[in-house]
């Protein structure tokens, strides 16, 4: 079998990604989609040339191998378990579950049908942040020994017309864009053996500032500032602050401080930028030599700007591991254990603990050149 059929359930904003995106890569096809909302599944069939079904009627397709799950976060498990129990392997936006219970439960269904699951984000993989694996794995840093890793603005009531869930249980900057930050630091250093926090928030509700919905104001439920503590495995500490109370910093993103120099790698919300590194083979921080990685090429442009965008290269991968009877990079192991990571950092900062661990997950293969050009037609 050279080609997967695919099939999304969920037409919202984030679909329209998907359907641009997978005609990039080798071994998959979208050829149907299912949205709750059978306008918006027919919307997006018109326009990207496949057919809308229903839920129902694209779990049971004969010609759907995969399915993407695209709905809100706190449907993610039990559309995943939909999949599943239909016979489908299932690739799901991230955060893949909310509770490690519920990945736990995917991970044994999965297991017993023989069945994979992936999880986005897949933006580790892109250019930038290969690069950066490599330049580690060269040796170049020496071992990581500490570093941070910031995201730090002031939320989404000011773009989003309807962003109610975010200030919700199951929102907040830690679940929304951890998986980023995190998936992104289990590819550079490996598993978290124990993590602490101090959660808080700024103010009980937020305001929104565009859309119809203009000064409404939104109940504010869930931490809105993190500030963690990571151990890993491997023996790095790594400080984690993620918060939606903060106007204006100057932090870069990721920082990784080594025995033999630092590493500043960019946004892993993004799959290109720029790879800085400086210490005792560096006389001051310098950018690293440019790097012919396809998925750091710009192939979209964003308000003037060139952006490298190959979201579902994690789809691609998984679907090529499937056919090799290989393991994939976006696995539900790597997925479930940064569910595990970011629900330990919030009980943390209920508790005021130390959260050990209860998974571990393996570092993903990096993905060099010619493995990135092997995934794309």
């Amino acid at each position: 079998m050279s080609l997967l059929g695919v099939g999304i359930i969920g037409c919202g904003n984030i679909s329209k990604t998907y359907f641009s995106l997978v005609p990039l890569f080798k071994g998959i096809e979208i050829r149907a989609c299912a949205d709750l909302n059978s306008a918006a599944a027919q919307a997006k069939a018109d326009e990207f040339g496949v057919r809308a079904e229903t839920i129902d009627g694209l779990l049971a397709a004969d010609d759907i191998d995969i399915i993407v799950n695209l709905t809100i976060p706190d449907a993610h498990y039990s559309v995943t378990k939909q999949i599943l129990e239909a016979g489908k392997h299932a690739y799901s936006e991230k955060p893949v579950v909310l509770s490690l219970e519920e990945g736990k439960d995917l991970r044994d269904l999965a297991k017993q049908k023989g069945l994979l699951v992936g999880s986005a984000p897949d933006t580790f993989l892109g250019g930038a942040h290969q690069q950066a694996r490599a330049h580690i794995d060269s040796g170049a840093v020496g071992t990581i020994t500490s570093g941070t890793a910031i995201v730090l603005n002031h939320g989404m009531e000011h773009w989003h017309p309807n962003p109610d869930f975010f200030f919700q249980p199951g929102g907040g900057p830690v679940l929304d864009l951890g998986p980023y930050y995190i998936a992104d630091l289990i590819n550079f250093i490996g598993p978290v053996k124990r993590v602490a926090a101090l959660t808080s928030m700024a103010s009980k509700t937020r305001t929104i500032a565009n859309g119809p919905r203009t000064g409404e104001t939104v109940p504010v439920d869930t931490p809105t500032n993190i500030h963690a503590l990571l151990e890993f495995e491997q023996g790095a500490t790594i400080t984690m602050l993620s918060s939606w109370d903060v106007w204006a910093h100057r932090h870069s993103e990721i920082e990784l401080y080594g025995t033999g120099g630092s590493i500043y790698v960019p946004d892993p919300n993004f799959f290109g930028g720029t790879v800085s590194a400086g210490g005792e083979n560096f006389s001051e921080v310098t950018a690293l030599p440019d790097w012919d990685h396809p998925f750091g090429i710009n192939n979209q442009n964003d308000k003037g700007q060139g952006r490298a965008n190959y979201r579902a290269a994690g789809l691609a991968d998984m679907a090529m591991a499937i056919m090799e009877g290989r393991d994939h990079r976006c696995s539900l192991e790597r997925a479930l254990h940064a569910v595990d990571v970011m629900t330990s950092i919030l009980k943390s900062g209920d508790t005021g603990e130390f959260i050990a661990m209860s998974t571990t997950c393996s570092r993903p293969a990096a993905l060099g050149i010619a493995e990135a050009r092997a995934l794309l037609r």
